[in-house]
């Protein structure tokens, strides 16, 4: 059996496709994006809770992979290489643009069979829905170091062995940082709730 047909057949063994990948073999890469976009996607989703920006962050991630798969050394699993890489890709998009705001209309959805509410009462959903936007503002404004360690051990469930091999730092410096992180998310939430206040 030819080496084609294996990667057509799907037994092309993921270490084989990237060594082809390297050398520019367009099946191969192809064969790669299958066995991860998943991953990569439900990454980008959690880390952007937007569908639309998780798809981009996707693709602009296996770009990354596209140019950069050559450096790829195997030091570590090419999956953590490849989180890594996707995780940084979403971390400079949200450095440039902020954190995406939740859309207000799903907040409103369905208002015609909500019961009637006295005008001037607080919405609940709606209030709900600030709440978000605080946090995700607040954790805008970490600092990268913390906002990635927060990122990945409070919203993706890693553990601080995981980020250590991720991030590249030890796994003190890891609970260090995310102790960091959420001493300043709590005094950042803090802040927004004492501007909220004073606000007639």
């Amino acid at each position: 059996m030819t080496d084609a047909k294996k990667l057509q057949g799907g037994k092309l063994s993921e270490a084989a496709a990237i060594e082809r990948a390297k050398q520019g073999d367009a099946e191969a890469f192809e064969t790669l994006y299958h066995l991860h976009k998943r991953r990569v996607y439900s990454l980008c989703l959690r880390m952007t809770a937007n569908t639309a920006a998780a798809e981009d962050l996707t693709q602009e991630a296996f770009l990354q992979l596209f140019r950069k798969i050559g450096t790829f050394r195997g030091e570590s699993a090419f999956s953590t290489w490849l989180h890594r890489m996707a995780v940084n890709v979403v971390l400079m998009q949200l450095r440039k643009k902020g954190l995406a705001v939740v859309p207000l209309e799903d907040t409103l959805e369905g208002e015609e069979e909500s019961p009637r509410r006295e005008p001037g009462a607080d919405d609940v959903r709606l209030s709900g829905s600030v709440d978000r936007l605080q946090l995700q503002r607040a954790v805008a404004d970490l600092p990268p170091g913390y906002r990635q360690v927060f990122l990945l051990h409070d919203v993706e469930g890693y553990e601080h062995n995981e980020i250590a091999t991720l991030v590249g730092c030890s796994i003190g410096n890891s609970k260090s940082q995310l102790h960091k992180a959420r001493m300043k998310l709590r005094d950042l939430l803090k802040m927004s709730r004492a501007e909220k206040a004073t606000k007639p």
